[in-house]
């Protein structure tokens, strides 16, 4: 009850901000940002675009990964008409294809660029079951797969980033609260089972997953940050309740009348990006890795998400699917659980060649 009062009161926690922090408050103190380069997935509208705004306005290089070119040049020409003289590049990336995941990491580092700020963003609410080309629920592929292919393909430039400037590198997955949502002990069976249609395809409860998915990888990936001595650290962050783009395009009588009704409990834009940002940039939260933010304050995620055995059978998995191969990787679930399928494919054989 009390932290319910809290968040509406907006009442700051031990960081000195709250619940109505907005991304520039939360980052008023942060200083010039010329000397940090920063990938942003999602950045194209909603939290990921109100996130590129500010640190462009910090004076942040930005690299905006995009399924749609035409979105992220638009994007960009925003950013330049507020922040004229914003270095923006644009580059094209599908999440939820991990050979176009490759395709963008190569052209990343193609341009030389270092890499200081990794921002995971990007996220999808799937309505309906498919599959990704790679066999893999869409859902947990885009929010969750993807990202964690292209972070793991981009932690040697920013282990040397770090190296060579001196500077602290930082990963942010957004999760949301909703991964304590998943109800269960084992996330890998969940997909294994939803994957076979063994059981009915729940949209809430897999964009519930890939949540989930997000604060375990956190708490792996922080693990081995550590392990590679590198100067980088990884944390998640919870944004708050926002109706952004990916709720709006559930537009319908029941979403309009729970938003009505829970409006007093919605974040604005600007404020759903301030954990981001705080978690991002601020000298606070230098050194600090492995841990779960809500309003720009650390908190606790759910016991699940908590799970060190559970975080470490995840990472397993995700090695195992995302492993490069020329011939294509699909999913195949025996009796006793995924394993990997190896088809023919032209596709991925000329960009192993690219």
């Amino acid at each position: 009850m009390l932290t319910s009062l809290r968040y509406l009161a907006g009442t700051a926690g031990p960081s000195g901000f709250g619940s109505r922090a907005t991304a520039e408050e939360a980052t008023a103190g942060c200083g010039d940002l010329r000397h940090v380069t920063a990938i942003i997935t999602g950045a194209t509208s909603g939290i990921g675009e109100e996130t590129a705004r500010v640190l462009a306005k910090r004076g942040a290089r930005l690299v905006l990964p995009a399924r749609s070119l035409k979105a992220a040049e638009d994007a960009r020409a925003r950013l330049r008409a507020e922040c004229p003289g914003a270095d923006v590049v644009v580059l094209p990336l599908d999440l939820s294809s991990l050979a176009s995941v490759r395709r963008f990491v190569a052209r990343f580092l193609a341009l030389g660029l270092p890499l200081n700020l990794l921002v995971n963003n990007a996220g999808k609410y799937a309505d309906r079951f498919s599959v990704s080309e790679d066999g893999v629920e869409m859902t947990f592929a885009t929010n969750y797969l993807g990202h964690f292919l292209l972070t793991r393909l981009l932690l040697e430039k920013m282990a040397e980033t770090a190296r060579a400037t001196g500077v602290e590198g930082r990963i942010i997955n957004v999760s949301s609260t909703i991964h304590s949502w998943f109800a269960g002990d084992d996330a890998v069976g969940y997909l294994d089972r939803v994957t076979r249609r063994k059981i009915p395809y729940d949209p809430t409860k897999a964009y519930a997953l890939s949540k989930l998915a997000n604060v375990l990888h956190t708490r792996a990936l922080a693990e081995r940050l550590r392990e590679m001595n590198a100067n980088v650290t990884a944390n998640c962050v919870h944004p708050g309740i926002v109706r952004t783009r990916l709720i709006r395009d559930r537009d319908g009588l029941v979403t309009n009348t729970v938003f009505f009704l829970a409006s007093k409990l919605l974040k604005t834009i600007p404020q759903a990006a301030a954990t981001t940002c705080y978690v991002a940039v601020h000298p606070a939260v230098a050194g600090v890795s492995g841990k779960y933010f809500a309003d720009c304050n650390e908190a606790s995620p759910s016991r699940l998400g908590a799970s060190s055995e559970e975080a470490a059978k995840l990472w397993s998995f995700s090695e195992n699917i995302t492993a490069e191969k020329v011939q294509k990787m699909s999913v195949h679930v025996s009796a006793g659980g995924f394993r990997l399928q190896v088809q023919s494919s032209n596709a991925d054989r000329g960009m192993a060649l690219a």
